[in-house]
């Protein structure tokens, strides 16, 4: 029998948001761990947050929202409100009821800030990954580390000859017509470096391109260290962009994770420098490298290296945190304020 396309909008609903989200879903498992982690914090928290005033959004939820943005690639703030407000997932996981209001973007944002001062992202990645239920799947072996280049929240037109007064809008090869905070720019035959330029909207940003033939823009780096055993990230950090970022923080972050007394790494090509092989070494870190030979150089992995019948496993497995690159760019930008001061 064919039922009736009617809407019928019941005044009360007898089923509770908890009931709504199956036994089974990954949420589960997930908020258990991410709410052990974060009752562990409380005294964190407490530190940030001042004793008078109107209470600010709890930061348990704030982080349980930045963490369905990930998991979601939910792409601003704005839109993670939005679903908020219907999606009956999203308030089960943040810890929102059928009728509790929604948040402001703006507010949401200013207090996201907040906690990022605090080096609370870090803080809450260190708590998941000391958890039991999360170490037994750690490997302390074999890790990969990747950087990418994060776009950074500022136009071409923002930067600016560092000698250059403010609200002067010049900069040289002025295009004419408009004037003003937006005034055209014409940058042909102008030459722009880091040492002579900066952006007026985040002068940190640094102009870097990816590889010859390829446009240069004003961004920073991400670095992410995963563990091979089940690809978990369990190292991060954000860097200015430069020629040797990416090798100086994987040191950083493989001297700084526990380790077996002999472990290796994974990278690409652009690892491959002589100096930084031997810093591996000096941490008894193998460095299984991809092997960038060309007409002008060689290799520093040799043969006994390359020939290990785990390097070409770590060369394999390593593409799975290239995977994890492709996340939003506004959740690796939220360790831009506990980055390295390089």
């Amino acid at each position: 029998m064919r039922g009736e396309d009617g809407r019928s909008g019941e005044l009360f609903s007898y089923l509770s948001i908890e009931d709504r989200v199956p036994d089974g879903h990954p949420l589960r498992r997930i908020r258990s761990i991410v709410d052990a982690a974060l009752a562990g914090l409380s005294e964190e928290f407490e530190a940030l947050y001042s004793s008078t005033g109107r209470p600010s959004i709890a930061p348990e939820k704030l982080l349980r929202a930045l963490l369905l943005q990930a998991f979601y690639t939910v792409r601003s703030e704005r839109q993670l409100m939005e679903q908020l407000e219907y999606n009956l997932l999203f308030r089960w996981f943040v810890g929102l009821g059928m009728d509790s209001p929604v948040w402001e973007a703006s507010v949401f944002s200013k207090n996201r800030d907040r906690l990022l001062a605090g080096e609370v992202s870090h803080k809450l990645l260190a708590a998941v990954l000391s958890q039991p239920r999360v170490t037994t799947l750690l490997s302390g072996e074999h890790f990969s580390v990747d950087g990418t280049l994060i776009e950074a929240w500022a136009g071409h037109k923002s930067f600016k000859p560092k000698d250059e007064p403010p609200g002067s809008g010049g900069g040289g090869g002025g295009g004419g017509g408009r004037s003003g905070r937006n005034a055209e720019r014409a940058f042909h035959g102008e030459r722009r470096t880091n040492e002579t330029h900066a952006s007026t909207t985040d002068p940190e940003a640094r102009l870097y391109r990816k590889g010859n033939g390829q446009a240069a823009e004003l961004c920073y780096m991400g670095h992410l260290l995963m563990e091979n055993r089940n690809g978990l990230i369990v190292g991060a950090s954000l860097t200015q962009a430069t020629g040797t970022a990416e090798r100086e923080a994987a040191l950083d972050l493989l001297g700084a994770h526990p380790r077996g007394r002999r472990s290796t790494a994974g990278m690409d090509k652009a690892y491959d420098a002589a100096s930084f092989i031997t810093a591996l070494r000096q941490l008894r870190v193998t460095p299984h490298v991809a092997q960038n030979v060309t007409k002008h150089r060689g290799s520093m992995i040799d043969a006994r290296t390359a020939n290990q019948p785990g390097y070409a496993v770590s060369q394999r497995i390593r593409k799975r945190v290239e995977e994890t690159h492709k996340w939003p760019s506004e959740l690796v930008t939220g360790f831009r304020t506990e980055r390295s001061p390089r």
